[in-house]
């Protein structure tokens, strides 16, 4: 089977995009600054952080992971079949793979506001999910 790479290409690309401000909605509006500046200010998270530019790293990994997704789905469509249903398989596969069980062990152990990691596991795996549906949407032969 030879695969459209140009297609993953544009699907993963913008899969990132909708990834991106998924991410986004999440961090502002699930989460919120206001938690994140109490966490800061009680010391459970640093106030400065260890990889400089991490909005940036973010987003490139975002995007990596997307282009990732549509290989998977791309590579899955001759067993699975093609469409959304295939897709939406990957991509809840993926991010609960992706988002659940560190997420739950921080939300077990860690003393932070339980919203975070749940905030975290949802970026995860609704991103994840998006991103497939989107790549999957546009992907052809």
């Amino acid at each position: 089977m030879n695969l459209n790479r140009a297609r993953i290409l544009v699907g993963g690309v913008a899969g990132g995009v909708v990834w991106v401000l998924w991410s986004f909605l999440v961090g502002q509006f699930l989460i919120g600054n206001a938690r994140y500046e109490a966490a800061t200010t009680a010391g459970l998270f640093l106030k400065t952080p260890r990889y400089p530019f991490f909005l940036g790293h973010w987003i490139l990994i975002l995007f990596v992971l997307s282009i990732l997704l549509a290989h998977l789905y791309a590579w899955s469509r001759l067993t699975l079949g093609p469409g959304p249903v295939t897709a939406l398989k990957i991509g809840f596969l993926v991010g609960f793979i992706a988002g659940f069980p560190l997420n739950f062990a921080q939300a077990t152990w860690v003393p932070i506001d339980r919203m975070f990691p749940l905030g975290w596991m949802l970026d995860m795996w609704v991103g994840s999910i998006l991103a497939t549906l989107v790549a999957g949407y546009l992907y052809k032969e």
